[in-house]
């Protein structure tokens, strides 16, 4: 039997609240553990503490539906590929942002159905700010007790040229790291923010055009905003234009892939296609 994400909707943006809120008891204490991955990247004790609460919420809401997290993710192939519906978890997207205390982080949740994001939830803690979306139902915003719908900025007008579109940056990663991948880094006005699911948020409200990222992520990067993006009339590809996949491969690497807006725009006049060079 197929979940309903609408039935699930607000219990997943309370568990959502619930991570953000043991993420921030941490980060206004000021007091946590930093840990190296296998891979370099960082992790701290907010997002095992985030990790454990998305864990027991999800479990106790839908407990015949499997869990993937970036934080506990040691399912084969073999197992993941059975899987009709999953839970894909990023308990504390921008570790760095939590690091460095710009307050840009954010936690992500997405259901996964048949390799689709269906419904996508993400909550800014130091915003008190949920991000969500379900498939053909819309995309929106809340703060507090209003939400509003939410859509990427349309470029219809006649008077409309690619200089008009608006980066999305980190604030740490180096300007040519991604420059070298627009035809005209210069022309575009540079928006800056940090964790990666939080710039596609700001696309999928009308705040930015499109975001590179250049460097590794999972699938629970993407998931989340992926759906969200989608609603709100955006999308999210790889550096070669191909739609992203999810639990298809051995891998949960993500490739190099490009946050756009407006659906109606030639992204290929602006984005120069790649190939990623890390192997997938």
């Amino acid at each position: 039997m197929r979940p309903d994400p609408a039935e699930l909707l607000d219990d997943v943006k309370t568990i959502a609240y619930q991570a953000g809120e043991a993420i921030m008891a941490i980060y206004n204490e000021g007091d946590f553990d930093l840990y190296q991955k296998d891979d370099e990247s960082p992790v701290t004790s907010a997002d095992y503490a985030a990790n454990e609460v998305l864990t027991e919420g999800l479990q106790k809401l839908t407990p015949s539906i499997p869990i993937l997290s970036e934080e506990s993710c040691e399912f084969s192939f073999t197992e993941r590929k059975t899987w009709q519906a999953y839970w894909l978890l990023d308990p504390m997207d921008g570790t760095q942002e939590f690091v460095s205390r710009s307050g840009d982080f954010a936690v992500n949740i997405a259901l996964v159905v048949e390799g689709e994001p269906v419904l996508g939830v993400i909550y800014w803690p130091t915003q008190g700010t949920w991000y969500y979306a379900i498939k053909q139902q819309g995309a929106f915003k809340q703060v507090g007790q209003n939400i509003e719908s939410i859509h990427v900025t349309k470029y219809s007008r006649k008077d409309f040229t690619t200089a008009d579109l608006r980066l999305a940056v980190s604030r740490v990663q180096k300007s040519n790291t991604v420059g070298q991948y627009l035809v005209d880094a210069e022309q575009h006005q540079k928006v800056a923010l940090g964790s990666c699911s939080l710039k596609s948020c700001m696309i999928a409200e009308g705040g930015a055009d499109f975001y590179l990222r250049v460097g590794p992520t999972g699938e629970w990067d993407t998931g989340a905003s992926h759906c969200i993006l989608r609603e709100a009339g955006g999308n999210i590809l790889d550096s070669e234009f191909n739609a992203l996949s999810y639990n298809q491969r051995e891998t949960l690497a993500n490739p190099d892939f490009i946050v756009i807006g407006d659906r109606k725009v030639d992204w290929k006049k602006v984005i120069i296609p790649h190939k990623t060079q890390r192997t997938l």
